[in-house]
């Protein structure tokens, strides 16, 4: 499909999430238009949080999936 637009459209936000075993990790969450961080860990089904782009420990630019019942909180970057 050349030259087609894609049907799912991606807006990123730069997020930082504590987990229940103290680490932290920094990275970028995709959010439909008009929806807020925290419907991503209330509204959207599954047990998993897609987190690309990431900074942990000493890894960068992976992509991590991270159990929402292990995250302590998560802050959006303004």
């Amino acid at each position: 499909m050349t030259g087609s637009k894609s049907a799912y459209e991606t807006d990123y936000r730069t997020v930082t999430i504590k987990t229940i075993d103290g680490s932290t990790v920094q990275g970028k969450v995709n959010i439909s238009p008009n929806q807020r961080v925290s419907d991503l860990l209330t509204l959207q089904k599954g047990p998993f949080l897609v987190v690309v782009d990431t900074s942990y420990m000493d890894c960068r630019g992976k992509t991590l999936f991270i159990n929402k019942a292990h995250i302590v909180w998560i802050e959006p970057e303004d």
